[in-house]
């Protein structure tokens, strides 16, 4: 058997969108009850994932609804990597292009 330790590069890479924006972190509880909610910043987008910016002092869940400011959806989360302030999330399903296309139209009309 070979042990490799080296991961495979990513099959496809998703073109990266500025959002800037703020959002919701949807903690999800006992029977996908979602009562507890903490802001956010959504720094950046993809149709895979973002770039939150937290509070560092705020323990992160392991997955979670993100909820775009403005835009009443919520779109399941897993966290990828937490760097102080800094939480790169990948999101359950791809977003469909018209929604991300949306949400960049409403971040740049405000």
């Amino acid at each position: 058997m070979h042990l490799d330790t080296e991961h495979p590069k990513p099959e496809r890479a998703y073109r990266e969108f500025n959002l800037d924006r703020p959002g919701n972190i949807i903690f999800v509880g006992h029977h996908l009850s979602t009562g507890t909610q903490v802001r956010c910043l959504i720094r950046t987008i993809t149709l895979a994932g973002a770039l939150l910016e937290v509070s560092p002092n705020l323990e992160m869940p392991s997955h979670f609804f993100l909820e775009i400011l403005g835009i009443h959806d919520e779109i399941g989360a897993t966290m990828v990597k937490r760097e102080g302030e800094w939480v790169t999330v990948s999101f359950n399903m791809l977003l469909n292009p018209e929604f991300l296309h949306h949400a960049l139209r409403l971040s740049f009309e405000t």
